[in-house]
């Protein structure tokens, strides 16, 4: 199911919490914030509660994410460290138990034979593949339930922290 948001409320929406983040009473504001951040937080805790079923602790899934969807689903440990927002001390931690849980390979970087990178296995992907599908029923019975409204304003403070605008586009699809 497409759901269509009206672009144009949406950067109104975005302009508003500009605005709104100005005043002395920023409850608006935080009102948007606060929406935003449920959403998120929801999200995210159903793709947590899911890797943890899948037997892999969420830090080490999201670290998974990382090095899989990068450009050349390759990283340094310490690009994965600066991806989750770790110390390289935990990303190397992180990644050493997906190693022993065949998850992920160092190998040399084809560039400089003194760096090391880490790539997700066939088996770390079929592990986020698996995840990702039995996530995709829960976010999308969960999202269903959110108003246009819940999910403008979700949208409005996302596009703001990111420093997005729409500008003249009419109709954007989510």
């Amino acid at each position: 199911m497409t759901i269509v948001v009206d672009a144009g409320r949406l950067e109104r929406r975005r302009k508003e919490v500009a605005r709104l983040r100005g005043e002395t009473d920023r409850h608006a504001y935080f009102e948007g914030v606060a929406q935003a951040r449920y959403v998120l937080r929801k999200v995210f805790r159903i793709i947590e509660e899911h890797a943890k079923l899948a037997g892999i602790d969420p830090l080490a899934h999201q670290a998974l994410i990382q090095i899989y969807g990068s450009p050349t689903m390759r990283l340094r440990v310490k690009d994965v460290a600066e991806r989750l927002d770790v110390a390289p001390a935990l990303a190397s931690t992180l990644l050493k138990s997906l190693v022993q849980l065949g998850y992920v390979n160092r190998v040399r970087s084809h560039s400089d034979q003194r760096t090391t990178l880490v790539e997700v296995t066939a088996e770390g992907r079929r592990l986020l593949n698996r995840i990702d599908q039995e996530v995709k029923a829960h976010v999308d019975y969960f999202t269903h339930q959110l108003s246009a409204q819940a999910r403008e304003t979700a949208l409005s403070i996302m596009m703001f922290y990111i420093g997005v605008s729409l500008g003249d586009r009419k109709m954007v699809r989510a």
